[in-house]
């Protein structure tokens, strides 16, 4: 069969649509991969909705999907280390002359039959690791590792915060358990996002609303603070909340994206506490591997987060419920 299904994104009018295309044939050191499970992500609906556009893709149309696990179908010329059947994941994207071009953005990704990758995109899958777990590994846990681990640098027993406890929030809330963050209070408007924090492990979990915020996250913290903050949500007012309430020398992670100004309103406060902003985006190679390997040791668990399964023919719906948030979905799975 030289042709498959794929859920293609026309970008002149943002119109998704389930189409009959060829099927890639790998070149040099390349693999076609058999999708067995493809991740809806957030970065896909603000595709879908003109938010965010490809920086590097040569058409005017793309096979959204970057977080994909399948099997090995073919390999290219040249490609060594590689077997047919093998279970994979596939990196969310790779370096191309110097600039890193992500799946799904811009190149064709994950949401089709079958996905034509790099060899060296290719992360090894244990047998216990259920393909559909292992698909949302690169961004939806990988993203906030790099965060917590590289960027936000948490050591144990650090407290921490989290604004935002949606796919990428509630699995930080796990990731910052397991270096040993505490506490680990969570902030978030809704009440369905706060009862997930406190489900993927969260020690405190507070509505942004509350006008006893500062109070309850200086009560959990001894009066100090926090160590650390994470914003997941991309929001300006949870970056101002976030600074209120760092402990000296505490530092804000920016990981939501946002296309709104930063801004520090009390400047003096900021450099007399000696506050620090960081930006994040995505993750390392390595990380991806890393926790493969931490989630065949039994040390991560991500069963909790597939919220549902879908066929590629329900993309649309899919897009749509992560959204608006329909069933207070973690991460939902395409499946071709």
């Amino acid at each position: 069969m030289d042709r498959m299904r794929a859920v293609r994104l026309h970008l002149p009018t943002r119109t998704l649509s389930v189409e009959e295309v060829a099927k890639p044939v790998p070149g040099p050191g390349e693999v076609l991969v058999k999708v067995a499970a493809a991740g809806v992500c957030l970065s896909d609906v603000h595709l879908v909705d003109g938010t965010l556009t490809p920086l590097y893709l040569e058409a005017e149309s793309v096979t959204l999907g970057h977080e994909v696990a399948g099997t090995v179908e073919a390999l290219g010329p040249g490609v060594d280390g590689w077997s047919a059947g093998q279970r994979v994941v596939l990196q969310a994207g790779e370096r191309r002359g110097g600039r890193t071009h992500t799946r799904g953005v811009d190149y064709d990704g994950g949401w089709a039959e079958y996905a034509l990758a790099s060899a060296a995109t290719l992360v090894a899958l244990p047998l216990t690791l259920p393909l559909d777990q292992a698909a949302i590994i690169p961004d939806a846990v990988s993203t906030p590792w790099a965060a917590v681990t590289v960027t936000g640098d948490v050591r144990p027993a650090q407290a921490v915060g989290v604004w935002g406890a949606g796919g990428l929030g509630a699995h930080a809330v796990q990731l910052l358990r397991a270096v040993g963050a505490y506490p680990v209070i969570v902030v978030d408007p809704a009440p369905a996002a706060r009862d997930r924090a406190r489900h993927f492990g969260a020690d405190l979990a507070l509505d942004s609303g509350d006008p006893l915020l500062r109070e309850q996250v200086l009560g959990a913290t001894g009066g100090g603070g926090l160590e650390a903050a994470f914003d997941f949500a991309g929001v300006p007012a949870v970056r101002e909340q976030a600074l209120s309430v760092l402990a000296p020398k505490g530092r804000l992670v920016l990981v939501g994206l946002s296309d709104q100004p930063l801004t520090v309103d009390r400047s003096t406060r900021f450099s007399y506490l000696q506050h620090q902003i960081l930006g994040h985006y995505g993750s390392e190679e390595h990380h991806v591997a890393q926790l493969v390997r931490l989630a065949e040791g039994g040390r991560l668990d991500f069963s909790r987060s597939i919220t549902g399964v879908l066929p590629l023919e329900e993309a649309a719906t899919a897009v749509r419920r992560m959204e608006t948030k329909e069933g207070d979905p973690v991460r939902l799975i395409l499946r071709p």
